[in-house]
């Protein structure tokens, strides 16, 4: 016979992937002791550069239950991103996939905030909140926790079918589900590619990423001027960086997103080097309003620009 607990969590898993969620997994709310250590290694070293956010809230990184009082539950989701399409000139500057579409914390926090709901008010009353990159939440930890893949040398999250090119967000619910067995094997294997891939050191060590070196750091958070010993490096990019991602052999036979929210926005994939070198604030704002780059903002945009002029 099946349990209030199955049923609940089959229910929420077949409403997730109705609202266009690739993958869901629940796991039990508990402190995420293994990840102690290396965090507190990662932050004590530096690694997190001009992210001083990083450091705060250390407990609640660890514990999901000190995020929401009484939680019981992490319902953890994936939403694959990689695009059906590329940039049509091979000479323009390289903005990472993930900026595509429209600005991901917006649209998956929807979805969440709708499963919210679903569960409220279909399945089981109860109190939560929907995360999506925010709040003192160790998002690939809860999603390996849920069964959703491992993480990758390059410390990212890959799933079996989706790679690593997902979207992660999470929902922590006071209501007792039926949990997911924990993602424990490791299918990176003896693979290097990524740190060999990375043309300026960013992976430091096996699943340890220095944000100081990393180009997707310094491209969106950094807001002094880039090092240097970075901009010889940039190879071109100017928001984000996918080097690490596009060389690793799960992202070979993924399926491009079906998702409309994360097509191309219109005129993105078109602009050509000219178009980058020349770009205006009336057409930034036009172009990239709701998308990802706001995060950097149209002047650190430029100045990512500028260095291609080196």
């Amino acid at each position: 016979m099946t349990s209030p607990r199955e049923k609940y969590s089959t229910q929420i898993k077949q409403k997730a992937q109705e609202l266009g969620f690739s993958e869901c997994g629940i796991s039990k709310v508990r402190v995420l002791e293994e990840e102690r250590e290396p965090l507190q290694k990662w932050i004590s070293d530096g690694m997190n550069g001009n992210m001083a956010y990083m450091a705060n809230h250390f407990e609640k990184r660890l514990d999901p239950g000190k995020i929401e009082e009484g939680a019981k539950s992490v319902i953890s989701v994936l939403i694959n991103y990689f695009p059906a399409k590329k940039q049509t000139d091979p000479e323009a500057p390289i903005i990472s996939k993930y900026a595509f579409g429209k600005d991901y914390h917006f649209t998956v926090k929807e979805k969440l905030n709708d499963l919210l709901m679903f569960i409220q008010s279909e399945v089981s009353p109860c109190n939560g909140r929907p995360f999506v990159d925010s709040a003192p939440v160790l998002e690939r930890s809860l999603a390996k926790a849920a069964g959703l893949g491992w993480i990758g040398k390059h410390s990212l999250l890959i799933n079996k079918y989706y790679g690593s090119y997902v979207f992660i967000g999470e929902l922590i619910i006071d209501l007792e589900l039926d949990y997911d067995s924990p993602f424990t094997s490791d299918h990176c294997g003896s693979c290097t590619k990524c740190i060999d891939a990375c043309p300026t050191g960013a992976i430091v060590a096996d699943r340890v990423v220095d944000a100081r070196k990393c180009i997707s750091y310094h491209t969106i958070e950094n807001k002094s001027e880039v090092p240097a010993s970075i901009r010889e490096n940039l190879q071109d990019r100017i928001f984000g960086c996918d080097i690490c991602q596009d060389v690793c052999p799960w992202n070979k036979v993924i399926m491009p997103t079906q998702s409309i929210d994360f097509m191309p926005i219109e005129g993105m994939l078109e602009m050509d080097r000219q178009d980058w070198m020349e770009l205006e604030p009336n057409t930034y704002n036009k172009i990239f309003r709701h998308t990802a780059f706001e995060r950097a903002g149209y002047k650190r945009l430029i100045r990512n620009i500028s260095y291609l002029k080196e």
